[in-house]
């Protein structure tokens, strides 16, 4: 698979099969967000996998799911993460606070770009009670949880389609997600606009 494959193929999937991921996959994600960019190279991110079932649990509740779908938006019973990497900053190593939100960014793509490529769906959550999730995971003060990835094997459809009247992603009565993305001749510019 292409890096451009991957790329066109992940979207957020919120619906997972029970199938657990093995470990050497979930170090592997861990391992490609190391390898992000940071500036001036300070490193200040650290990650936590998440995948015995207590702890699965205890995070699923103070995650906040695809907030259009309302309650449809979170994955029921039987169809919940398998694991979650949890994104910290580590505040002793963050250096330039100012861009750290750029170094989390290109960590979370390189997990979800990877995770296509091992057959993988996945959730970058960000709207997290980030207090109680730093406390089920007993973070000392000075790791600061800041991005969820919720990971397992897919078990929903999600399309793109072309961005008409509505940003907003939506649910079809098949329960295929649908996202609507702006055309390509609507964000290039080329030399100035």
């Amino acid at each position: 698979m292409t890096v451009y494959s991957a790329v066109k193929k992940r979207r957020s999937i919120r619906r997972f099969k029970k199938k657990r991921i093995p470990y050497f996959i979930l170090r592997k994600l861990v391992d490609v967000a190391r390898l992000a960019p940071t500036a001036a190279n300070f490193q200040p991110l650290e990650f936590v996998i998440v995948d015995k079932k207590k702890l699965l649990d205890d995070v699923f509740q103070h995650l906040r799911w695809a907030g259009y779908l309302k309650k449809k938006g979170a994955p029921e019973e039987g169809r919940r993460p398998v694991a979650y990497i949890v994104v910290l900053v580590n505040k002793n190593r963050c250096k330039f606070p100012q861009y750290v939100q750029t170094d989390l960014g290109a960590a979370a793509e390189n997990i979800l770009l990877t995770a296509v490529e091992e057959g993988l769906g996945a959730c970058w959550i960000g709207a997290m009670d980030k207090k109680k999730i730093s406390g089920i995971l007993q973070l000392p003060k000075f790791l600061s949880a800041e991005y969820t990835i919720a990971l397992g094997y897919p078990d929903e459809i999600s399309k793109i389609e072309v961005l008409k009247r509505s940003h907003k992603y939506y649910k079809d009565k098949n329960a295929v997600m649908h996202v609507p993305k702006r055309k390509i001749s609507a964000v290039l510019h080329r030399n100035g606009r």
